[in-house]
């Protein structure tokens, strides 16, 4: 009997537990999108491949499992580079499948041939493509295990169009058996290096923690909670990795977090990188006798970092179990008294002075205002994503986030264009889940058109932007291309059918924010546009000497 290329594509993702997918139409890809939309796996189209690969990127954060998106051939393929480029740096796992000429015209100009493997390959971890039908439950397999294996990443599968609509006999055809635990490994640390561990920690009298995304994909929140419990290590996450903790636990310092990192004597770091964000774990970020601990899957991780004290290759989860296990009362929280109360006082003096920051009644409103509301407004379930300059460092630094895998941003590729995108991917990972988006002006204006996505696809989700007219602050005026001008957005959030605020006010970004969760409550999404200060500059760490 046989059986279509494109019908198996479908199958193949049914077999893999796909339950979802993000796409734009067209051909050849079509096919393998109506076999698997058959198959009762929902297909979201979208307004720009881009957004549907970002979109993939935060299902895959938020329901911890590849997220998936699909594209026509040519110019549709290559439009997911943005977003699987920022998946490649921030280790996510994407699976994209791309729809390309038929190989049976390779080198003849059939329509949109162009070499989408060649260009793929630098923005994922792993590409190739199907040249023959029979195989393809086998090639999809091997791609969702090169997602998950080792640091997760994006990866892109290539399929032609005459492998997509070739008949094969299903005799032929081979399905690969999926382990009952999925594709990820849990590799325990060397037993030696982890009592080692143990033994530097001990003797440490200022110990910090530093996690990150490697804890989420480990599925490792709980085992990290114990450790901060029993140890009272006082810990800092990365921004994408935050809500691993609950971050009211008295054990979490935020406005301490520069000093604890200063003047720390033991770091031990947790299934992260140490990149630009933790100044690559060196003086003057760090002390420069500071002794590193890492704790990576990823070996070339570890061996990025020269200066490492001990490096332990394994799966966050199963490692952290590791040093709970040998712990005891050489590690515990009674040994590290004092350190704790200078952290406490540092903590308490500066987080009264931040607060009255944020209590500002000025007008235009100050960035900082409006991220108060909204932190007084959210849920703890609340999923936040946050795109941007001045709203992504603000919002950073006083929105708390208390569920892991419930904070998306930019990420470490800095990617402008995420927030809506996020958003969306994140409400259909997590619909139960109350979702709220605060964009920038400049980055809402790259991917706004995904309302309409919002709409058609019942994603209701409140997006507030902070509209202070343009890129950045610019006190000066001396930045070429900044001014936008103050566009109504809630006009255009009115013609795409959602609900449309616009506030000039502090006292009035209450009102507008119930407002919006009433209309999400009804199932539309909301936008509130929030006129704020345009001299106003987030404090932030200097990353780089090219910062805008």
């Amino acid at each position: 009997m046989g059986v279509m290329g494109h019908d198996l594509l479908g199958q193949a993702l049914k077999q893999q537990g796909v339950d979802t997918f993000f796409f734009i139409m067209g051909a050849p890809m079509s096919s393998g999108e109506k076999a698997a939309i058959n198959l009762g796996i929902r297909g979201i189209d979208v307004r720009h491949e881009q957004a549907a690969a970002m979109m993939a990127h935060a299902y895959a954060r938020v329901a911890n499992r590849p997220g998936v998106c699909m594209a026509c051939s040519g110019p549709g393929t290559l439009n997911f580079g943005t977003g699987l480029a920022t998946a490649l740096v921030d280790g996510v796992p994407v699976v994209a499948l791309g729809g390309s000429s038929p190989i049976g015209e390779y080198g003849r100009g059939a329509f949109q041939e162009f070499d989408q493997l060649a260009a793929m390959r630098p923005l994922v971890k792993w590409a190739d493509r199907v040249y023959e039908a029979h195989r393809i439950p086998e090639i999809v397999n091997l791609a969702f295990r090169q997602a998950l294996s080792g640091k997760p990443g994006p990866v892109y599968l290539d399929f032609p169009s005459d492998i997509l609509y070739a008949e094969v006999d299903e005799a032929k055809v081979v399905w690969p058996k999926i382990p009952p635990d999925g594709h990820r490994s849990r590799p325990a640390g060397d037993p030696t290096l982890v009592a080692q561990a143990l033994d530097l920690l001990a003797g440490a009298q200022r110990p910090v923690v530093i996690s990150g995304s490697g804890v989420l994909w480990s599925d490792a929140s709980d085992r990290l909670a114990e450790w901060v419990a029993h140890t009272g290590m006082p810990l800092y996450t990365t921004p994408q990795g935050r809500g691993v903790v609950p971050e009211d636990h008295p054990g979490l310092f935020p406005n301490a977090r520069s000093t604890a990192l200063r003047e720390a004597d033991v770091v031990l770091v947790v299934g992260t990188r140490l990149n630009y964000v933790f100044g690559q774990g060196q003086a003057p970020r760090f002390a420069r006798d500071a002794k590193l601990i890492r704790i990576d899957i990823d070996p070339g991780e570890i061996a990025s970092t020269p200066q490492v004290e001990l490096g332990i290759v394994g799966d966050a989860h199963t490692v952290l179990g590791q040093l709970i296990d040998g712990a005891g009362e050489r590690v515990a929280a009674a040994r590290y008294g004092a350190w704790i109360e200078r952290l406490s006082a540092v903590e308490e003096e500066k987080a009264a002075k931040f607060e009255a920051q944020l209590a500002t009644d000025q007008v235009p409103i100050h960035p900082l205002r409006l991220c108060k509301e909204i932190r007084d407004f959210l849920p703890r379930d609340a999923i936040l994503a946050v795109d941007g300059q001045e709203i992504l460092n603000y919002g950073r630094q006083s929105i708390p986030t208390y569920v892991a895998r419930h904070r998306l941003n930019s990420g470490t590729f800095g990617t402008m264009g995420v927030g809506l995108p996020f958003g969306l991917g994140a409400k259909a990972a997590k619909p139960d889940a109350p979702v709220l988006v605060l964009h920038g002006d400049g980055s809402f204006g790259m991917n706004g058109m995904e309302l309409d996505t919002a709409v058609r696809h019942k994603l209701p989700v409140i997006v507030v932007i902070s509209l202070n007219g343009g890129w950045t602050a610019d006190p000066e005026r001396i930045k070429p291309g900044r001014d936008l001008g103050y566009t109504r957005f809630h006009d255009f959030a009115e013609a795409l059918d959602c609900v449309g605020e616009y506030v000039e006010r502090p006292e009035d970004i209450r009102p507008a924010l119930e407002r919006a969760a009433a209309a999400v409550a009804q199932g539309r999404t909301a936008l509130v546009n929030v006129v704020t200060d345009h001299d106003a500059r987030a404090q932030t760490v200097r990353f780089t000497r090219t910062m805008t």
